[in-house]
Formats: structure tokens, C-alpha cells, sequence
């Protein structure tokens, strides 16, 4: 009995070390499936807004593929706020 006890304890304890690490994976990789998402939509009416944007994309998905999450998802970050410009202001990318 002590032994189920330590070793659920000892997993409860991983999960909680491990779950940050996952969670900002998956922000990275959200975030990413929002600009593709979001890109497909906009650039329909602005082929520009790929041009522009498409440096910082591709550096975010190498972010991403070297594991550097924190860098992923400032990248990320600041694209999906120029988007959200691009948005509001009607077709100005934010820049």
C-alpha cells in the first residue's frame, strides 16, 4: 500500500514538473495554427499580407522545430498582434 501511495505521489509529481513545458508547446503550435488560419482568410483579399508576414512565420515554425518555445511564442505573439491590426484597421498590416 505504501508503495502505490509513494509511486502515485512520485507521478502526481512529474505531471506537475512536465505540465508547464507542455503547455507552452501547445500555446506554440496554437498559436501558429491561428495565424495559418487566420492567414488563409486574409490573404484572399491582401496577397501582400503573405509577403509581409512571411519572413516572421517561417522564423516562428524554426522557433518552433529547434524547441525554442519561448521564442515561438513571442514570435507568434507579435504576428497575431499585427494581424489583429490588419483587422481593425481594414487592410493596414499593423507594422
Amino acid at each position: 500500500m505504501t508503495r502505490s501511495l509513494l509511486s502515485a505521489l512520485a507521478l502526481c509529481a512529474a505531471t506537475v514538473v512536465a505540465a508547464p513545458a507542455f503547455a507552452a508547446d501547445d500555446l506554440c503550435a496554437a498559436n501558429l495554427q491561428k495565424i495559418d488560419d487566420t492567414m488563409t482568410t486574409n490573404t484572399a483579399t491582401n496577397p501582400a499580407l503573405e509577403k509581409t508576414l512571411r519572413g516572421q512565420i517561417d522564423a516562428a515554425k524554426a522557433d518552433q522545430a529547434r524547441g525554442d518555445t519561448k521564442a515561438c511564442i513571442a514570435s507568434t505573439g507579435k504576428i497575431l498582434t499585427q494581424l489583429e491590426n490588419y483587422t481593425k484597421k481594414g487592410g493596414a498590416a499593423g507594422n
